[in-house]
């Protein structure tokens, strides 16, 4: 079972013949958050979807290659939604309402995982391309001299 930071599990226990029955454990989360910023980082093989509070401190993520895809799936679109939709029903449960968003890279996945957290009806309030750009770059290879 995996844990979200920042939730508690509770346990119903009862006693019935002696014998202790332990009920299935729910889910409660430890605070309730307004906003926060999504981090997307899209690269040409994967794309990692990071969730955090104003502060930046991390509370979940997921990454196409996390969900089970794998090899060249992992940097497709229907990949980056499907990791946008875990990210957004634990958003919900946490009781965002809004959020602003931060995209790092040049995949494919950039906007399909954007569209998918907004479908859980969280507001993007800005969106923000920190998407590192070279001014020079190295020195290019000399030419082949043939």
């Amino acid at each position: 079972m995996t844990k979200i930071k920042g939730t508690t599990e509770t346990e119903d226990k009862k006693v019935e013949g002696g014998e202790e029955v332990v009920a299935p454990t729910t889910k409660t989360p430890k605070k309730k958050m307004t906003s926060g910023v999504l981090h997307v980082q899209a690269t040409f093989n994967n794309t990692k979807v990071l969730f955090s509070d104003k502060q930046g401190n991390t509370l979940f993520w997921s990454s196409s290659g996390s969900l089970g895809f794998k090899g060249a799936k992992k940097g497709t679109p229907f990949a980056a939604g499907k990791v946008g939709e875990v990210i957004g029903s634990k958003a919900t449960a946490l009781g965002v309402k809004d959020a602003d968003v931060v995209v790092v890279g040049v995949g494919s996945g950039r906007e399909p995982a954007i569209r998918a957290f907004m479908a859980y009806g969280i507001d993007i309030t800005s969106i923000k391309d920190m998407t590192p750009v070279p001014h020079n770059g190295p020195k290019p290879k000399k030419p082949r001299r043939v």
